[in-house]
């Protein structure tokens, strides 16, 4: 919790002052009582007050006063709010390695369920393409809110050989440039955004990836990368089984120098739970939200139930 007027905070003093008036009065009551050699007689002549009743009436109505003073300066807190606009490329790698099962049933059907998930996290005015790549990269999807058609597209990817990572990223901000155009030439700004790349192997064929890297730093658009597998996964190919592992150096690098986020995953679960991290960071915000109010009514509250119960147990307002 923080506040957007923090200086009405002194003002606390002022209440810490009062309960302290009230602390030295009961005492000054205490010493006169004590005074008093004849406590029978004083019992006769002062009327009995209702002791802890009194006080706990009091302390409510400090509590509101407080609670009235915190309201002045402001309090807000961080809520997570939908972005109104951002772009996301998807681009999923669909070389030959995805057909090792090291992830159950194998790596390219859990990616499949889990990049599905993905698109729906996304809040539903963020536009989302899809871009494939395995000997080369295509945009099967350019930048839409339409959530089917990508979803349709993820179905319906197939397999082929060879991997280009740095083709995956300049094909991506290809497509991003491409739909901020149009959107400038219709006269809107151009939203944040961000490329989301799953790779399980080495980059094979293409664009070097530091040259990706700097078209993407050029651009600025952040490249989240995901390393997906183990370092046991194989496939077979002619008759023969390769060991597929993951290129983890290469994919991290690639966030580390576009400002993106890295992760790593080794089952389906593990690469859903990345997706929805993602989702959460990439498709919501924190904003500060006014909770004075909140404070308002709870000094309200106490001040009233305190004013009341003095009332019923003394007679009178304190």
């Amino acid at each position: 919790m923080t506040f957007q007027a923090p200086w009405w905070l002194l003002a606390l003093l002022a209440v810490v002052a009062l309960a302290a008036f009230y602390v030295v009065l009961q005492r000054r009551r205490q010493k006169y009582a004590a005074r008093f050699t004849n406590v029978a007689l004083l019992g006769s002549l002062v009327p009995r007050r209702p002791g802890w009743r009194r006080h706990l009436a009091f302390a409510l109505v400090v509590l509101g006063l407080g609670a009235f003073v915190l309201s002045l300066a402001q309090p807000s807190t961080e809520v997570r709010v939908p972005r109104e606009r951002a772009t996301v490329m998807l681009a999923l790698d669909v070389s030959l390695s995805m057909q090792a099962t090291d992830v159950e049933p194998s790596r390219f059907q859990a990616m499949q369920t889990a990049a599905k998930e993905f698109v729906d996290i996304l809040p539903a005015r963020i536009n989302l393409g899809l871009v494939s790549f395995s000997g080369t990269a295509t945009t099967l999807v350019p930048p839409t809110t339409d959530r089917e058609q990508v979803s349709v597209a993820i179905d319906n990817l197939q397999l082929n050989e060879a991997t280009a990572i740095g083709d995956a990223i300049l094909t991506s901000l290809t497509a991003i440039q491409n739909f901020t155009s149009t959107l400038q030439d219709a006269g809107e700004a151009a939203p944040p955004a961000r490329v989301v790349l799953l790779s399980d192997g080495f980059s094979t064929v293409g664009a070097e990836p530091a040259q990706a890297i700097e078209s993407a730093n050029a651009a600025e658009v952040p490249v989240s990368t995901i390393a997906f597998g183990t370092d046991f996964g194989t496939v077979e190919i002619e008759g023969q089984s390769q060991p597929v592992p993951v290129d983890r150096a290469t994919l991290e690098q690639i966030a580390d120098e576009t400002g993106g986020s890295y992760s790593e995953a080794a089952s389906a679960s593990e690469l859903e739970q990345v997706y929805a991290d993602l989702g959460s960071q990439i498709g919501y915000t924190t904003e500060p939200q006014d909770i004075s109010p909140w404070f308002v009514r709870g000094g309200v509250l106490f001040a009233f139930l305190g004013v009341v119960l003095s009332l019923l147990w003394t007679n009178r307002l304190l």
